[in-house]
């Protein structure tokens, strides 16, 4: 099919398009499956290499992420594999940049997860199932690096099952491992599966081989068993000693992929392209086209169903914006859009017309003329936010994706005066397309403030400032983002009354604070009218503004409930303002009172050293403050877990290759805020 005939794209039925992500730890191999993809479904005619040289992956298209060897954007594509369409994201895998995977999650009706043969279940591993389950989206795991020393697929389902509670079910045996790994048994159809050819293309599929048949028939009694669990006429058939057709194994497994009881299990290794062509088989076969996904619920409790006669319904994910506007990437959950359409965003309450469709390849762009429910598409030149909701009938908002809060602080300023413009408008683009850049100002310094969610994650950030924008910038030392919060209950009583020559002002507020896992949360429990309703807003941005600074050392406050009581007003000198002013004193007043504390961001460390270094690294976790967590020896090496306050995780990097010898890794994600047993001011 060509990519530039849309109006075949827009026949294709929505039960052959599968939205999918790619997702995993870092290195797992996301990246390199993602080129395999797109060169054996036809979309690219040569494969490059993460860290080969020549022109660097498709789906890495930055200069940084060139030179990184790191995915830090994810980059969408469309491709076809025999008569289905498949809409690609693939997302990084460094836990600093996880607002990437969270926003493609959230549009996406299925998953791949990668997973090393040699690592396993990681991490970020565990980090990217939580976002899945939170999403509720189905997903494939496909284990890679089958050809790396001491690959070990069996483990690694055994750990699926054991760390993210999946019913994790092989669908295939491998033929070999490590250097001598060859290609795949399936066991739905019973054949040996090879690829051959320079780069794997000659998809050839012949008998067992005798030396292997035994092991195969166990694994494959194996999975009957598993899939009999959800269907009484397959466990009939064993009963009776039938064969089971393939058509009913594949039934079943698609049936209980999509309501997310079970997670079929691939093998291949993508740089020694083998196996991918098997995955892209079982993408088509189990994951959930448009039509196949729960209906989706919008705040209003409205059903949303992948109709494209519809009025239209569709959620900003993304956004980036360049030299000639603002590109804004759209997943269509109902209804169908085409250049000149007028649209209702529900969050502005303005309309905007869209002048500019585009399909994404990375970041190339194709003109499409229409786009329908279950596509994803991109506009050109619209102006909204991540998270919008874009319609053509009744104003509705979609639910918006959970967003991490930053844990790493830094200033940073202008080296001359002609880099200042250029640092605000960048700094400025970067807040707007990333949720969890935040930039602030210190009010007492007068210093620009970035937080993110780690070192890498300011890092590429500055760069990026000083690469595409040309500032020079002076950049401080990051600074732990901690938090303040109460641990019991205060009641608060605050009158404001201000008489001057005019009008004067008056308001007051009573109610009471106490501790929630929640970051805020305010309920109004006035009644009587002693508040009018139009000053009860005002009370909630009181409050929210005093949450703003702490009363111990001025850092952001979190995890408090305010439920305002009561009160009364004045008819003349009552106002907005007044009532904004005594909310934020009454705060002030009640957290002093409700033994406030310092939170820190703990971080989950896994470090992975060779078994010689074990001791020399714990230890060193242990002088950090560290829990440790549990360690887990394979062959050579050791994986040490612990969570360890971020304030003493800066420069572990340098320190851990100093122990070790350059020979250690580690990763590192948020795990909580735990009260603080000292911080320096």
């Amino acid at each position: 099919m060509s990519y530039q005939n849309q109006k075949e794209v827009y026949m294709i039925p929505r039960s052959h398009v599968r939205n999918i992500g790619i997702s995993a730890h870092i290195d797992s191999g996301k990246t390199t499956l993602s080129e395999r993809i797109l060169f054996y479904t036809g979309r690219i005619h040569a494969i490059e290499e993460v860290r080969g040289g020549g022109k660097g992956a498709t789906m890495d298209f930055m200069d940084l992420e060139k030179e990184h060897g790191i995915t830090i954007t994810s980059a969408a594509t469309t491709c076809q594999w025999h008569d289905t369409q498949i809409n690609l994201i693939d997302t990084p895998g460094h836990v600093d940049f996880t607002i990437e995977v969270e926003r493609s999650l959230r549009v996406l009706d299925g998953a791949v997860m990668v997973l090393c043969a040699v690592g396993g279940v990681q991490s970020q591993s565990i980090t990217v199932d939580r976002q899945m389950k939170r999403y509720r989206v189905p997903r494939l795991a496909f284990i890679n690096k089958m050809d790396r020393l001491g690959a070990e697929p069996f483990r690694v389902v055994q750990a699926m099952r054991d760390k993210l509670q999946l019913n994790a079910v092989l669908l295939q045996y491998p033929i070999g491992s490590e250097d001598n790994f060859q290609g795949v048994i399936d066991l739905v159809e019973m054949t040996a599966h090879y690829y051959e050819g320079e780069n794997g293309e000659n998809w050839v599929k012949k008998l067992i081989p005798d030396a292997l048949m035994h092991e195969a028939q166990q694994a494959r009694e194996k999975l009957l068993d598993a899939l009999s669990l959800f269907s009484e006429a397959m466990t009939e058939q064993l009963i009776e000693g039938k064969e089971v057709p393939q058509e009913l194994q594949r039934q079943i497994i698609r049936q209980a992929t999509l309501s997310l009881e079970l997670t079929p299990v691939l093998l291949g290794s993508a740089f020694k392209n083998k196996g991918v062509q098997n995955l892209l088989d079982a993408i088509a076969l189990y994951l959930p086209s448009p039509i196949d996904r729960e209906v989706v619920k919008t705040a209003e409790s409205v059903s949303i169903y992948p109709n494209p006669d519809d009025s239209l319904v569709a959620l900003a994910f993304k956004l980036t914006v360049e030299s000639f506007g603002q590109l804004t990437y759209i997943r269509i959950y109902s209804g169908t859009l085409k250049p000149g359409d007028t649209v209702y965003n529900s969050r502005t309450g303005k309309r905007v017309q869209i002048n500019r469709l585009v399909r994404m390849h990375a970041n190339k762009r194709e003109e499409v003329q229409v786009a329908v429910a279950g596509d994803i598409i991109a506009l050109l030149g619209v102006d909204c936010a991540s998270g919008d909701t874009l319609c053509s009938g009744e104003p509705l908002s979609l639910e918006r994706m959970f967003v991490p809060q930053p844990v790493i602080t830094l200033s940073i300023m202008a080296k001359k005066q002609e880099s200042s413009d250029r640092l605000s408008k960048a700094l400025n683009r970067f807040q707007k397309e990333d949720p969890t850049f935040c930039v602030t100002h210190d009010p007492e310094s007068s210093a620009t403030l970035i937080s993110g969610m780690g070192e890498l994650h300011l890092q590429i950030y500055i760069e990026r400032i000083q690469r595409e924008y040309n500032a020079e910038v002076y950049v401080s030392k990051p600074a732990v983002a901690y938090r303040e919060t109460i641990l019991q209950k205060a009641t608060f009583d605050y009158r404001l009354k201000k008489q001057t020559g005019g009008s004067g002002q008056f308001a007051q507020v009573t109610g009471w604070i106490s501790p929630t896992s929640e970051p805020f949360v305010f309920e109004n429990r006035v009644v009587g009218g002693v508040i009018p309703k139009e000053y009860i807003v005002a009370c909630e941005k009181g409050f929210r503004e005093a949450m703003q600074s702490g009363q111990l050392e001025g850092y952001l406050v979190t995890g408090v409930k305010v439920v305002l009581a009561g009160g009364s007003y004045h008819p003349i000198d009552s106002s907005e303002i007044a009532f904004r002013s005594a909310a934020h004193q009454a705060f002030e007043q009640a957290f002093i009172k409700a033994n406030p504390c310092i939170l820190e961001p703990i971080m989950l460390v896994e470090v992975e050293t060779p078994n010689e270094f074990f001791g020399r690294v714990q230890g060193d976790l242990s002088s950090r403050r560290g829990l440790l967590l549990g360690s887990e020896t394979m062959l050579s090496y050791t994986v040490i877990r612990a969570e360890v306050p971020l304030a003493k995780m800066f420069g572990y990097s340098t320190d851990l290759r100093s122990l070790t010898s350059g020979m250690a890794t580690f990763s590192m994600e948020f795990a909580c805020y735990r009260q603080a047993l000292a911080v320096k001011s």
